[in-house]
């Protein structure tokens, strides 16, 4: 009777210890997974911080042109919301495309203010010889509320959901007649042009809305509804206002 006592408990110690053993693996994994979840929100946070910055120096840029801000003027007053892309890079995007991230604000029609900026990709642009695969920041005016509801939804393409128009720049170019639901401009080192847009796709960077704002937030409440608050997005917004001759909401 003892033997098989001892025998008992000798079979049964090694199974205590898978079980010990397992639970602090299982422990060790979860917390693991936690610090890696965490560090990827921060990481994410960041760079949506980062974007909206540069979103800002972007608008600035556009805003002390003095010949862009007069032949378009009457565009900027009336336009429904800007899609801002502060850097666009040749075959340095994701699986290799060209694009960037940026920003999408839209105009508040009771206040005449500007809406918290919402996340979004641009992929698929074509860049010209004259680009240099260099890096080129994109300002695209959003003209009229059919391009903004477009750009609340899914993915759009530009050129087949949404009508483009490259706008021209130059001293004695005209600006009148554009009738394209999105008017792109595009700058490489100071220089206009030297990318194409049509054919490529705009989609919600929806992780980036839920790391800069704290809750998960589609653009229709971020745009349309007025939800979120981020203070960071101040100095942009002030930026619009100013291009626009408008005023943050």
């Amino acid at each position: 009777m003892l033997e098989l006592n001892r025998s008992t408990r000798i079979s049964t110690s090694p199974d205590k210890y898978l079980r010990r053993l397992t639970t602090v693996t299982l422990t060790l994994f979860a917390l693991f997974l936690g610090v890696v979840g965490t560090a990827a929100a921060q990481s994410k946070e960041q760079k949506a911080r980062q974007t909206v910055e540069k979103s800002r120096l972007t608008v600035e840029t556009f805003q002390t042109d003095d010949i862009f801000t007069r032949n378009y003027d009457g565009y900027l007053k009336t336009a429904k919301g800007f899609l801002i892309i502060p850097q666009m890079v040749k075959g340095a995007f994701i699986f290799g495309g060209s694009g960037g991230s940026g920003v999408l604000v839209a105009r508040n029609e009771a206040t005449g203010g500007w809406s918290m900026p919402a996340f979004y990709t641009l992929g698929g642009v074509s860049f010209g010889l004259q680009a240099g695969g260099q890096a080129s920041e994109t300002l695209i005016i959003v003209t009229n509320e059919r391009g903004l509801n477009r750009l609340l939804n899914t993915a759009a393409k530009l050129g087949a959901d949404l009508s483009v128009a490259v706008g021209p720049i130059g001293e004695g170019v005209g600006a009148a007649g554009i009738t394209a639901d999105l008017i792109v401009f595009t700058r490489n080192k100071g220089l206009y042009g030297g990318v194409s847009v049509e054919g490529s796709v705009v989609d919600v960077r929806q992780s980036w809305n839920r790391a800069y704002f704290g809750e998960d937030l589609r653009p229709s409440d971020i745009l349309i509804q007025g939800k979120g608050e981020n203070p960071h997005a101040d100095p942009l917004l002030e930026a619009v206002a100013k291009l626009t001759g408008s005023e943050a909401d």
